[in-house]
């Protein structure tokens, strides 16, 4: 199949367009390198603005699928500017398929679902809290009814995607694996709030398995739910000298809630999910060989390296 992935040189994009080359697809990648130096990946490459139209247009033409991953990514990165947020994550799509009928693959988050208690599979109500989610949310609505669209909702992604793209330190499994590693401690604020997680790879195994039988529709993707404070006490069966500083929140925290991804499991071809406890190892291993000697550098977040790109 010929295949644009957008976004390809990004976190999620690095494992999948591997991916799809090993199953023998023409892959062609668009990117803006917001967050890069360089893309080196041996397929074809574009350095480009989804919100180009005119450009989309013509990358699009007699692709058997598109691959929308382009997004400014995370609640944080995308309150820095609302309305670049919406330009870029949910307007370039509207304009977008105005033109182009074929296969998509849209990416979406299951904070669409906001603060919930209960167990939420796909019927169940959205409550957006964010401009992340509320585009994202915007963007499905865009999508309602197309044909030829499998619309994505991750959890909270983790791990090590591949070994040229940019890897995320911003994330709670990495990010808490990377304090607890050269510190020897986390603090934990509160900890009873609920998460879904997915391994990175997982999300470009997903869609490769689904290339070739292509399934619309909408469905959460996510390996496993735990609480903060679950999470922290995996972390530490891996660093045992870790000490764990708890502080009660004051307030209750929005970012709440847990998705079954029974209706994937049921309908899509699913790979078996790479484990949080996989997830925590990865960073383990890659900081105790120096292959990250400067974890605090500001590419590895997204907030940071959006203020580096903007100059804010």
């Amino acid at each position: 199949m010929k295949i644009l992935v957008t976004g390809g040189a990004g976190y999620v994009g690095g494992h999948l367009v591997d991916q799809l080359i090993s199953d023998g697809h023409d892959v062609h990648v668009v990117d803006s390198l917001f967050y890069e130096d360089q893309f080196l990946k041996p397929v074809k490459f574009t350095y480009g603005d989804i919100r180009d139209t005119k450009l989309m247009t013509e990358l699009s033409h007699n692709v058997d699928c598109v691959i929308w991953l382009a997004a400014l990514v995370g609640d944080p990165a995308c309150s820095i500017d609302p309305g670049i947020s919406e330009e870029i994550n949910t307007s370039a799509l509207a304009n977008f398929v105005k033109t182009y009928k074929g296969k998509l693959v849209f990416i979406s988050t299951c904070s669409v679902y906001g603060a919930q208690d209960e167990l939420l599979d796909e019927s169940a109500p959205t409550n957006p809290l964010s401009v992340y989610a509320s585009t994202k949310l915007a963007s499905e609505a865009i999508l309602s009814g197309r044909k030829d669209t499998l619309i994505l909702r991750l959890g909270t992604l983790f791990g090590v995607g591949d070994n040229w793209s940019r890897l995320r330190l911003d994330l709670a499994v990495n990010v808490l694996t990377q304090k607890a590693y050269l510190e020897n401690e986390l603090e934990m604020f509160g900890g009873e709030q609920w998460r879904p997680f997915l391994h990175v790879k997982d999300v470009g195994n997903v869609i490769a398995l689904n290339m070739t039988e292509f399934k619309s529709g909408t469905y959460n993707l996510a390996s496993e739910n735990v609480t903060i404070s679950q999470l922290v006490q995996q972390i530490v069966q891996h660093l045992p000298n870790v000490s764990i500083k708890s502080t009660p929140l004051s307030f209750q925290d929005a970012r709440n809630y847990r998705v079954s991804s029974n209706k994937a499991q049921t309908e899509l071809r699913m790979p078996k999910f790479i484990s949080i406890d996989t997830g925590i190892e990865e960073m383990i291993s890659i900081l105790k060989d120096g292959r990250i000697p400067r974890p605090s550098a500001n590419r590895f977040k997204n907030v940071a390296a959006l203020n580096d790109l903007w100059k804010i």
